[in-house]
């Protein structure tokens, strides 16, 4: 049974402190689980106020609907964050 991790690094121009860190992260959270029922966490709980990681994790039977999923995922996220003053600096998809 295949599993899909996605990684998502986060720079956040517009956080001045770390309640506007932790509001962009928590938002872009609890978007991505209501809209895709995926299981998401920050990875690294760094003290920097204008970076993040977010991992977003799924399972399915089928490694193309992981696939397509995730790439709805990112997309999704890439919205969010941008709506939040922040731009996904880099990701990537694993499949185990």
């Amino acid at each position: 049974m295949p599993i899909a991790f996605l990684t998502l690094e986060l720079h956040i121009e517009a956080a001045q402190s770390l309640k506007d860190r932790r509001q962009v992260v928590r938002s872009l959270k609890d978007r991505l689980r209501a809209g895709f029922n995926v299981s998401v966490a920050e990875l690294d709980a760094s003290g920097l106020w204008n970076r993040a990681t977010i991992g977003v994790v799924s399972v399915s039977d089928s490694r193309d609907y992981l696939d397509g999923l995730m790439k709805k995922v990112e997309r999704a996220a890439t919205r969010i964050a941008n709506n939040h003053g922040a731009e996904i600096a880099d990701s990537f998809v694993e499949f185990l």
